[in-house]
């Protein structure tokens, strides 16, 4: 009895020391247990994700991949994979698993190594969340009570999805979502149970188990899997049988990208980062909705790759990448070696790496990378004559021995109708940016040829000279002060002395031909640089300088200097296209925007792009109407005259609640709906001409290939700079602006000039570079898109104008009504008052601008 008493008593001591032991030990990590607070809001570390405008994913950042799932859209075999091999007993017990516990004191009693950790589920969710890796027995204490605190606050289930979206399992991958994704390009509902169970067999150590790395490894244990499945009777012998046998098929896999647009998520991930910084905009699961379009976004990606390859193509072949063996010295190389080697070949854009096994008479055959012969035949080869300047190509070839020889490693893409081409990587670059003029939304944006080649954004961080591009703002300019589309002006040669140069500027037109008088519509439309020098002269170059700071350009890019009329200013491709968008949308300057919405994984909205908008001339007054109620709302309160303000007030209040529902803000008005019209008419007749081709007074405007698209709304321009160094097109209707340009990334380096390829239509391009051969055609093929299904939209006459019927060579006002004349637009006062005579006069006084009862003095030229 003595020594039962005595056991008792140890008994009793050594569970009073245990219990305060365990008080201890919670008082001791007690300050590191999560609140309640902390546990009931946990935020599982999302990457940012860019879309488009229509919802389209476009990119995703940040350093853990994870897409977030709920445990009911979970299948029912990988929860009971995961159950089966981390703890099956998870739904009965409170935390901590008393039996794997003792387990694993055992294995340490035995071994004295620390080889099985005892963790449940809840007890791994408390290290991944709030603990680390290391095993140490403090952290298992921490553990322990972490997981008891979280089961008295969490359900089974809500422990359980956490756990599934919080778990580490390799390739960047967190949570079962991700490694779906990651490992087999599928959503969870399209796993097979072998899939599932090697899903299931990363925790444990996802690198060293993971089956791209370790095939073998992670075979082996996606098979102990199956196995601890198949003794819980989770699955069948049939089902285990079937998954033990299935091969490896895990393979990397980028996020599910549905339109790969790196340069305006690029743009997007800088924001955020600006606006949130690196943690937060990386991993809070942000979603960023840009104002792009999916298949505007598209289409200017296709465009600006297309025509950058037509430049290239016509420029002639550079050669291949490297010869892998030389067909009359070296044996060639064993085509298991060659596959291996066109696999580690990253692909540029949408070209692809491939060598030549053969050469034909007029064909090629080309090895790809996935072991497969390709065949390109002379369709795919015939414009490869060899490139020996910019300026010069060879003679073109007859057959593909002309061009290539077995061993050649090369480039290839295919075209719009799938067949193969002989490929190259362009060397000239390009942008490509597009925005509605209503109010700066930018539609579509390009910044280059590839964005792993060159994440330089050309489309907002290049500047280069704009050449004619500059001149509807130098001729909006001119109408500022005195001119008309109707005006009279010498289009001839041009030889200015420079006293402090001591040498002659002689600006000439491009090419060198001149009509002599000539109307301003004509002079814009066929981009006479003599005439926008004459421009400038008459209106002052400071003037016109000042002018141009209307349309948002910078004073330091803007010289002031007679070569400003020629284009020497330098301007992004963005700062040219909302420019240029004051001549759509009647004369507002709108700004560019490129984030539509910013919602958290929640969606909760952080922010919502409110642009201004080109407001018509009736919003426009409204809103000046309620910002006099305003001030007078304002006044009224500082009065003690109650019962005015009564009478007032209801009023006013009518007139918020209007404000707010259909009030938007308007962007600023710089110049004049009128001004803005007639800009806008005459970079349409850049497009369609004008004169008569039946007797013989037809004419051309620079953009004229843009007639193909059949659309008598699109105004535009052309732009080249000396030598051709820089091209641009530059073109819109009411509703889309865009703006391309072509040129070498190196500013001095022009784009040459081709001949005539004997081998191809006679449609083909050749000739001296511009912004009419090298720029439009890629505007031509995005605008193509754009505008398709598009209703006519054309740039309505405002009010305070006036039509009157003109004669076509002096551009005084005209009885007849033919060829010889044409309806030209005026601003109100503004028209000719004299008709034109039949005879024209010998003598002639000078005309100043606003001077309308005489000819003009280059009439007699």
């Amino acid at each position: 009895m003595k020594i039962f008493k005595k056991f008792l008593q140890i008994l009793f001591i050594c569970g009073l020391l245990g219990c305060i032991t365990l008080v201890a030990l919670y008082l001791y990590v007690k300050p590191d247990i999560p609140s309640v607070a902390v546990l009931k809001d946990v935020k599982l570390q999302t990457p940012m994700q860019v879309f488009t405008r229509d919802g389209k994913l476009i990119n995703q950042f940040g350093e853990k991949r994870r897409i977030p799932v709920k445990i009911n859209d979970v299948p029912d075999p990988l929860l009971k994979a995961f159950l089966a091999t981390e703890d099956n007993r998870f739904y009965e017990h409170y935390g901590i698993d008393p039996i794997g516990i003792v387990r694993s004191a055992l294995v340490l009693i035995s071994t004295g190594e620390k080889r099985q950790g005892a963790s449940t589920i809840t007890m791994q969710l408390a290290r991944n969340f709030f603990l680390t890796r290391e095993k140490a027995y403090i952290r298992k204490v921490k553990e322990i009570f972490i997981a008891i605190h979280i089961e008295q606050l969490l359900s089974k289930d809500e422990i359980f999805e956490l756990y599934l979206n919080k778990i580490e399992l390799g390739n960047r991958a967190f949570g079962i979502g991700a490694a779906a994704q990651v490992y087999y390009g599928k959503s969870l509902d399209e796993l097979t149970l072998a899939q599932m169970a090697m899903i299931a067999g990363l925790p444990k150590a996802p690198s060293a188990l993971n089956p791209i790395r370790n095939p073998e490894r992670a075979k082996a244990r996606r098979n102990v899997v199956l196995s601890r499945m198949l003794d819980e009777g989770y699955i069948s012998t049939s089902e285990y049988t079937q998954a033990t046998n299935a091969p490896i098929t895990a393979t990397f896999h980028g996020a599910e990208i549905e339109l790969y647009a790196p340069y305006i998520s690029e743009m997007a991930r800088a924001e955020l980062v600006a606006m949130y910084g690196t943690e937060q905009a990386y991993n809070s699961g942000i979603k960023v909705y840009t104002s792009v379009e999916s298949t505007m976004q598209a289409a200017a990606q296709t465009a600006l790759r297309d025509n950058l390859y037509a430049y290239d193509m016509r420029h002639g072949y550079r050669g291949p990448v490297a010869y892998l063996w030389q067909n009359d010295s070296e044996e060639a190389v064993a085509e298991q070696e060659l596959v291996q080697f066109l696999k580690g070949v990253s692909t540029q854009a949408d070209l692809h790496a491939g060598v030549v096994m053969s050469v034909e008479e007029q064909a090629i055959t080309v090895l790809t990378k996935d072991s497969e012969r390709l065949t390109i035949d002379w369709e795919g080869l015939k414009w490869a004559r060899t490139y020996i300047t910019q300026s010069r190509q060879s003679f073109a070839p007859k057959t593909a021995a002309d061009i290539l020889n077995p061993g050649a490693q090369i480039w290839y893409r295919f075209d719009a109708d799938g067949l193969p081409l002989l490929a190259q990587i362009p060397d000239a670059s390009s942008a490509l940016v597009s925005i509605d003029p209503k109010d700066g939304r930018i539609k579509a944006i390009v910044g280059g040829y590839s964005f792993e080649q060159s994440q330089y954004n050309r489309a907002v961080q290049a500047k280069r000279q704009v050449g004619s591009n500059i001149k509807p703002f130098i001729y909006s300019a001119a109408l500022e002060h005195g001119y008309s589309l109707a005006t009279i002006l010498n289009d001839a040669p041009i030889n200015h002395w420079d006293k402090s140069q001591g040498v002659a500027w002689r600006p000439k037109n491009s090419p060198p031909k001149y009509v002599g008088p000539i109307r301003v519509r004509r002079a814009l439309a066929q981009s006479k640089n003599v005439v926008s020098v004459r421009l400038i002269r008459g209106v002052g170059v400071d003037t016109t300088a000042d002018h141009l700071l209307k349309f948002g350009f910078k004073d330091e890019d803007i010289p002031r200097n007679e070569t400003l009329a020629l284009g020497s200013a330098s301007l992004t491709p963005l700062e040219l296209a909302r420019g240029m968008s004051a001549f759509a949308n009647g004369g507002h300057l709108v700004e560019p925007y490129f984030i539509s919405s910013i919602v958290t994984s929640e969606d909760e909205v952080l922010y919502q792009a409110q642009p201004l908008l080109a407001c018509s001339n009736e919003q426009r007054r409204k809103n000046e109407v309620l910002a006099e109620f305003a001030e007078l709302e304002k006044m009224l309160a500082d009065e003690s005259n109650t019962d005015t303000q009564l009478a007032i007030d209801p009023q006013i209040d009518g007139l918020e609640s209007q404000q707010e529902q259909t009030m938007p803000s308007c962007a600023p008005r710089v110049i004049s709906e009128q001004n803005a019209f007639l800009i806008a008419d005459a970079m349409n007749s850049a497009i369609w001409g004008g004169g008569s081709w039946q007797h013989g007074t037809g004419w051309n405007g620079t953009g004229w290939r843009a007639t193909n698209l059949k659309r008598r709304d699109i105004s535009g321009k052309t732009g080249t700079t000396n030598n051709s160094v820089d091209t641009w097109f530059s073109g819109f209707n009411a509703n889309v602006m865009t703006t391309i340009w072509v040129g070498f990334d190196n500013p001095g380096n022009p784009l040459g000039r081709t001949s005539y390829n004997n081998n191809l239509d006679r449609g083909q391009i050749f000739g001296a570079e511009s912004g009419a051969k090298t720029s439009q055609p890629g505007w031509i093929d995005f605008m193509r898109v754009a505008l398709e299904d598009q209703p006519y939209a054309a740039v309505e006459p405002p009010e305070g104008l006036e039509s009157v019927r003109i004669d076509l060579k002096t551009g005084l006002l005209s009885h007849n009504n033919d060829h010889t004349s044409r309806f030209e637009y005026f601003i109100k006062g503004t028209a000719p008052t004299r008709y034109v005579e039949k005879k024209p006069p010998v003598l002639f006084e000078t005309q100043t601008p606003g001077d309308k009862s005489q000819p003009t003095e280059d009439e007699l030229f």
